[in-house]
């Protein structure tokens, strides 16, 4: 039997000289059993409990209780629990004899070749997968086009309004500072030739075969890519995601559909827009810098940058805005539930959508030189 001194200990009240101990409960200190608690106890005789003045008790007790009820198993004692109210009796006996032992951690090794093909196993995956959507994607758009479709046109009109005329401010900066910096640099190094009306030639081809495109992209994955990924990771975390599910909503063609949509319908002219703004920009330089006319410049770039320039920009925009579309809410679909997992995804969505372009780009870049354009 517990010695009388020793009985009971609960909240912050310490009776009988028991000192209460341990974490914070809802009602204050949790209570601990002292290692030394059973050495009075002689062996072969029950533990009782005197409940009786316990009053108000909440998990604290229980703590305790289960501290003591491990201590008495490691001591070989009976502790009989037939004098504890009902309701913490049931909470004691839905509590194993010991803790669980924490899991072992496994021992990391050095293997390479496992990485190595288990990253390559599931980025394979993924690859299939984002096809998987786009292939969904486009049939959903074939679906919409011929009526049978079941994305909305006011969700259509409100992602062309965040991804273009919102998104017009930025890009002019952007693209403005890039010719600047382009005409700026060629006047440099051209001024040393005698050769300053060829900066607009320099700035117009630049523009118009990579960095309008390159920019805008940019700009786009960071700006409405990471914004399309947050969309849907919150919408994961609020369990909309399921809702559509279960209400045999596609998520492809309710969510997904628009959002490709809205970035192919406005990347092209924001592209146009970029390469204008950005010889604005190129212009601005030469005319400040340099002895070059107006209509010098105008007409330098006019022979420089032809129309085939830019068919070649505009295609790859289409293919920009298409994977910055279809990574973005894929991210977004993968993320988890939590607030902290919104925010993982938006980065990642940024992230992957640099890179993607970048990637992009540089293969756009290999079959033009194949092509010869």
């Amino acid at each position: 039997m517990v010695p009388a001194n020793r009985r009971r200990c609960y909240r912050d009240r310490p009776v009988g000289g028991l000192a209460c101990p341990g974490g914070q409960g809802p009602g204050g200190p949790i209570p601990t059993f002292p290692p030394d608690g059973l050495r009075q106890a002689a062996p072969g005789r029950p533990l009782t409990f005197r409940s009786d003045a316990l009053g108000r008790w909440d998990t604290g007790l229980i703590a305790f209780l289960w501290d003591l009820k491990q201590r008495a198993t490691q001591a070989h004692l009976d502790l009989r629990t037939d004098t504890l109210p009902d309701s913490a009796r049931k909470l004691l006996d839905l509590l194993p004899e010991a803790p669980p032992p924490p899991p072992t951690p496994r021992p990391r090794t050095f293997a390479p070749v496992t990485a190595l093909g288990a990253f390559t196993i599931e980025s394979l995956t993924e690859i299939g997968t984002v096809t998987e959507l786009g292939v969904e994607t486009a049939r959903g758009g074939l679906e919409a086009v011929t009526g049978r479709g079941r994305m909305r046109s006011i969700d259509l009109m409100s992602n062309i309004r965040d991804a273009g005329p919102s998104a017009l401010l930025i890009v002019s900066v952007v693209n403005f500072l890039v010719g600047a910096i382009l005409a700026f640099v060629g006047a440099v190094q051209l001024r040393k030739f005698a050769a300053d009306i060829y900066v607009a030639s320099l700035v117009g081809i630049a523009m118009v075969r990579e960095m309008s495109a390159v920019m805008t992209a940019i700009i786009m994955a960071g700006r409405t890519g990471g914004a399309y990924a947050a969309r849907i990771a919150t919408m994961q975390g609020n369990e909309e995601i399921d809702a559509l599910t279960v209400f045999g909503i596609p998520v492809s063609s309710y969510l997904i559909l628009p959002s490709i949509l809205g970035l192919v319908a406005t990347m092209p002219f924001l592209y146009l827009y970029g390469c204008l703004i950005g010889m604005l920009g190129g212009f601005t330089v030469a005319i400040s810098m340099l002895a070059v006319t107006g209509a010098g410049y105008f007409h330098q770039t006019i022979n420089a940058v032809g129309l085939n320039q830019f068919e070649f920009g505009f295609i790859k925009s289409i293919f920009f805005a298409i994977l910055i579309g279809l990574t973005s809410c894929r991210i977004g679909l993968r993320s988890g539930r939590s607030a902290a997992d919104v925010g993982v995804a938006a980065t990642r969505a940024v992230v992957v959508g640099i890179v993607g372009v970048i990637t992009l780009d540089a293969i756009f870049a290999v079959i033009a030189t194949t092509l010869g354009i």
